[in-house]
């Protein structure tokens, strides 16, 4: 589904920069913050700290008080996304942002990267579990206090480097229970269905 459009949009002037575009779609803080939070349990929304788009660029919208961070939906992107995460897991997201912000987005490269990153020192993955929660929906007309009726949720949970015989889960993708994505990776984690 297409975003709300500016009226000067529809008169068929056209903005030129990605950056452009997507200070004329942005939403206020508030809808950002509100429906940011969306992938988690009602307990941690109030003290999830929150990422957002102010001027076209990603700031910090919230400071938390718990140790989950939320990505509020990128407006230059179709469709809504919002994603969660354990505090632990920012620097591999961070890492992951500045890459794709210098232009290189193949998934490949992104994971060659990072993996480079991991084996020198400079990013270090959490060293337990660590959450990660979206929410999905086709577009971003809804009340940010509650969960858009046409949505999706993804729940993963990383565990850095487990392998199926580490772990015992199968890494067999699967619809009806977990599975291991990744084994043996700095990233591996359970998909939870």
């Amino acid at each position: 589904m297409m975003r709300h459009l500016l009226p000067a949009l529809a008169a068929g002037a056209v903005l030129a920069s990605p950056a452009l575009r997507a200070q004329a779609t942005e939403r206020p803080a508030k809808w950002q913050v509100s429906s940011a939070v969306l992938p988690l349990p009602d307990s941690m929304r109030a003290g999830a700290a929150v990422l957002g788009y102010q001027n076209g660029k990603l700031v910090s919208l919230r400071r938390g008080t718990n140790d989950m961070i939320c990505l509020a939906d990128n407006p230059a992107q179709k469709g809504f996304e919002a994603s969660c995460y354990h505090r632990s897991l920012e620097p591999f997201m961070a890492r992951g942002r500045a890459l794709r912000a210098a232009g290189i987005t193949e998934r490949h490269a992104i994971d060659s990267a990072r993996l480079a990153d991991v084996r020198s020192g400079r990013l270090r993955m959490p060293r337990g579990p660590a959450m990660l929660a979206s929410l999905f929906a086709d577009n971003d007309d809804f009340d940010p206090r509650s969960r858009p009726e046409k949505s999706s949720m993804l729940h993963v949970i990383y565990l850095p480097y487990a392998t199926e015989s580490s772990s015992g889960i199968s890494s067999a993708p699967a619809k009806d229970r977990p599975w291991l994505m990744y084994g043996g990776k700095p990233w591996a984690h359970v998909m939870l269905p």
